[in-house]
């Protein structure tokens, strides 16, 4: 891709952050400092547990070394945006999950790379494809922390300083972030069609595995601890769905070559908005089922 493409592409993801940010307040993150443990076990399974889970399976299966890579860059992501949304839609704990949003995209400035440079230097196949791209681990903190960072710290501000733009524009900067991601998406599947074409079945079984392992573990984590049903579908929805948007923006920008990378992260960006959507259906099934629609946290 072109520089100015690029720019363009980081300039969106930008102001997708900025969106996120622009609708938290300082109460979402009083509310961890109250009570964090929920908040607690869905950033460790997050940012702990589901990097080191996808290593394991990605060292123990084979697989492309651009796949694996793709793997690994996506769950080292942080939560999207959507899953407010989806637990919101699931009568789960929202309040909880707008508080870990936001968290997770601050810490997502330095975990999400320094998690994959680290992870990805372990299996000697991906090392070596990094090592041949030469991307750093300071490569990847500079362009997360323009794209995530600063426009997270403007947000947080603007927000504060005015709030009623903040609440008037945050419908809009829901549509831009879907239509953001979607865009990241077709571009990503655009420019390497015939590729997903000839291995699709493939691609797709490792993503849909992946996101399978990511919604699990969220809701395993929250059920092990004792966490009440509402934390459980907050959590689950957090950790199974990854900001895969960041992960384009980072193959865009330093693995434009690794088609098979962008195949898997923009097969996530489809996917993980299915099993959202399922997911948050089938828990809707649940509650009717059990006379219990009542909407247990909002914001």
């Amino acid at each position: 891709m072109s520089a100015a493409s690029l720019f363009v592409l980081n300039a969106v993801l930008a102001l997708m952050m900025f969106g996120i940010a622009l609708s938290l307040k300082a109460d979402d993150f009083k509310r961890v400092a109250r009570a964090p443990k929920g908040p607690l076990v869905g950033l460790v399974a997050q940012f702990l547990l589901l990097p080191a889970l996808t290593y394991v399976a990605v060292s123990l299966i084979s697989m492309p070394a651009e796949v694996a890579l793709g793997l690994l860059l996506v769950s080292c992501c942080p939560g999207g945006s959507f899953s407010n949304l989806m637990t919101y839609l699931a009568n789960g704990n929202t309040a909880m999950s707008v508080s870990m949003t936001g968290i997770a995209s601050l810490l997502a400035s330095v975990l999400t790379p320094l998690n994959f440079m680290f992870y990805a230097s372990l299996n000697p196949h991906t090392d070596a494809l990094l090592k041949a791209i030469d991307v750093s681990t300071w490569d990847m903190l500079t362009i997360v922390v323009l794209v995530l960072a600063i426009p997270l710290t403007l947000g947080l501000l603007c927000g504060r300083r005015f709030p009623h733009f903040a609440a008037t524009t945050e419908q809009f900067f829901r549509i831009v972030s879907l239509i953001a991601l979607l865009g990241f998406v077709a571009i990503a599947l655009w420019l390497n069609w015939d590729k997903f074409i000839a291995g699709a079945s493939i691609y797709l079984l490792f993503v849909v595995a992946h996101n399978a392992l990511a919604l699990s573990l969220g809701w395993a984590s929250a059920r092990l601890l004792g966490l009440p049903q509402a934390d459980r579908r907050a959590i689950s929805l957090e950790v199974g769905l990854q900001n895969s948007g960041l992960g384009l923006g980072i193959i865009f920008t330093y693995f434009a070559a690794q088609t098979e990378m962008a195949i898997i992260a923009a097969a996530w960006g489809i996917w993980h908005l299915i099993s959202g959507l399922s997911l948050t259906f089938f828990w809707q099934w649940l509650d009717r089922r059990h006379g219990n629609a009542s909407r247990t946290a909002t914001r």
